[in-house]
């Protein structure tokens, strides 16, 4: 099947590359490709077909879902793996909600719950809480924006250490809280569950607050399927997920990750697997089925862009 690994157009502007994205900048515009990249490690350990067109897709679904709430950098959709947006001053605050008390990681809201912290700064939990479970309003638990690490932030740290003023925090805050409401109502009816996902801003050309990057997409959110939900939890089984992370796991079981400099190949059938799984979880986000795009992705995209060349 096509793959995108990576693009190196000439008359697009200054390159810059993230882990899935290629981006362009412009003076007064960026545009965003997404490849098929699949980066774990902080490296690309595999290319998953169709992985780029349904981040892509999906963001694109959710900006037209969600514009009536703040407004977003999109200009264009020039190619089904690209996005144009307006250039914006990024402001270095990763907005992380959650709906739910989960998570594995070192910074998860379930992992430091269970070695006893209980004040998070702008919010308690209660005692005799369980993993997965729902929590009784979404709650804020913002990061620093970094290249390295990322830092968790309250409400006191963010005015203390003037990272952005108050009346713009709370701008971001309820645009947050209310995206991810919107989130959760339109995931729900398509029978999945918005647990959490994470937002970044912009100031415009004006000063205006404006939402960059991705919005509910599969590498930014969480997402679990409602049918099974509650009847899962009874059985002290985990919710029924969108799972990218058994690849990963993979790759931990058979190599050394953070040190091999070369790395094992991923096994064709897993990265078929997961291929699928995100272009099923596109579907049933959007409702819509997924179009495969054929050809020549690199051609195609080079032709739809001729128009922004400088």
């Amino acid at each position: 099947m096509n793959i995108l690994e990576k693009t190196d157009f000439k008359n697009l502007g200054e390159k810059y590359v993230g882990k899935v994205r290629d981006v362009y900048s412009q003076d007064d515009r960026v545009i965003l490709i997404s490849t098929d990249r699949y980066s774990a490690f902080d490296r690309n350990l595999a290319l998953i077909p169709c992985k780029g067109q349904v981040l892509t897709q999906t963001s694109k679904f959710w900006f037209e879902n969600t514009k009536d709430i703040v407004q977003n950098h999109v200009l264009d959709f020039p190619d089904p793996n690209v996005v144009v947006g307006k250039k914006c001053k990024v402001i270095p605050i990763e907005m992380v909600v959650r709906g739910y008390i989960t998570g594995v990681t070192g910074t998860a809201l379930w992992t430091l719950y269970s070695k006893g912290q209980r004040d998070f700064g702008d919010f308690v939990l209660p005692e005799g809480m369980k993993k997965n479970q729902k929590l009784d309003k979404p709650v804020l638990t913002p990061t620093t924006k970094s290249a390295e690490h990322d830092r968790p932030l309250s409400t006191a740290d963010i005015l203390k250490e003037k990272i952005v003023p108050k009346e713009l925090w709370e701008k971001m805050a309820d645009a947050t809280l209310k995206l991810f409401q919107r989130g959760q109502e339109i995931a729900l009816k398509h029978g999945l569950i918005l647990v959490d996902t994470k937002y970044e801003f912009g100031l415009d050309e004006n000063g205006e607050l404006t939402l960059v990057d991705e919005i509910h997409t599969p590498d930014s959110s969480r997402y679990w399927q409602a049918k099974t939900y509650e009847e899962r939890i009874a059985k002290g089984l985990e919710p029924e997920n969108f799972d990218k992370e058994f690849l990963r796991l993979w790759f931990k079981e058979n190599c050394d990750p953070y040190n091999d400099k070369v790395m094992p190949p991923a096994p064709p059938e897993m990265v078929e697997e997961l291929s699928r799984r995100y272009v099923q979880i596109f579907e049933q986000i959007t409702g819509t089925s997924f179009k495969v795009e054929t050809g020549d992705i690199l051609k195609r995209i080079e032709n739809n862009l001729k128009k922004y060349e400088r």
